[in-house]
């Protein structure tokens, strides 16, 4: 859960400055020596321990001894950059409630100007090693931490929905900071919890928005009955971080696969028989 609101908004100037260099360093650092926290922020020894001792006790920051004493910037703290700074940007008024977790995000309702959602984006460690083979975003090697992997992710999925909208049914797209991606709210739920009265209708509507994506150079890459918002015969595809281009070695594999997932769930579901190779005519052609 992002960090509690109450202490993003008594954070001192000074513990901004040391998460700000916190994150800059980590690209060099795995956990960042006291020295070096000490030279980048210019703060006596006393005024940074007792900085350092407020950002854990809210569990921004974390410290370890081994290899040496060092400090890394946690979730909570990265959140607290984002939103310090979608807050300043006028994006964002005040965090709401959880309306979603997905396998590397969680998803809050927020206020901006209107109504609108806030996704964290989550990249675990367990799930880290398949990120470096399947994403683009991610390096072959060298030092990359989950913050920074998570951003990645946020940034690619901002991208892809603002080359798709509004062309495609899905979620405006605000703002980004590091992370989180602000998008506007859809109504309805997810077709995995959703009992369609006229199921067909709504399948066509999925393969009209996967071409109409395919058109602009993009496949999902992770579509399922899980990455799909109804609300009656309207629709809405969600969760864009692993698309791929058209033009990507593997896409034409990508893009069975999601259209496959889709046809198996509403065969499954309703017994709708909608022939695979009809599906993906109507998708790329």
């Amino acid at each position: 859960m992002p960090v509690p609101a109450e202490y993003v908004r008594s954070l001192h100037a000074y513990e901004l400055r040391i998460l700000l260099a916190l994150e800059r360093l980590m690209r060099r650092y795995r956990w960042v020596p006291l020295e070096v926290l000490k030279s980048s922020t210019r703060f006596s020894e006393s005024e940074l321990s007792y900085r350092l001792g407020r950002l854990m006790a809210m569990d921004m920051v974390r410290y370890e001894k081994t290899p040496y004493e060092g400090y890394a910037l946690v979730f909570n703290g990265y959140d607290t950059l984002a939103l310090h700074t979608l807050t300043r940007r006028g994006t964002v008024q005040a965090l709401g409630t959880l309306i979603g977790v997905g396998k590397e995000s969680e998803v809050y309702e927020a206020m901006g100007l209107g109504v609108v959602v806030l996704k964290f984006h989550r990249v675990g460690q367990r799930s880290f090693q398949s990120a470096r083979v399947k994403r683009g975003y991610m390096p072959e090697t060298g030092h990359c931490p989950w913050i920074f992997a998570s951003s990645n992710s946020a940034k690619m999925e901002y991208d892809a929905l603002k080359t798709l909208h509004p062309a495609v049914s899905v979620p405006l797209p605000i703002d980004q900071n590091r992370h989180v991606v602000a998008m506007s709210f859809v109504p309805g739920v997810n077709l995995s919890r959703a009992d369609l009265a006229e199921p067909r209708p709504v399948l066509d509507a999925i393969l009209e928005n996967l071409h109409e994506a395919y058109r602009l150079g993009i496949i999902h890459g992770d579509l399922s009955e899980f990455n799909v918002m109804v609300d009656d015969e309207q629709c809405w595809l969600i969760d864009w971080p692993q698309w791929v281009e058209t033009a990507h070695p593997n896409a034409d594999e990508i893009l069975a696969r999601d259209i496959e997932n889709i046809l198996q769930y509403f065969k499954r579901k309703y017994g709708i028989e909608y022939a695979f190779d009809e599906a993906l005519a109507r998708v790329v052609g």
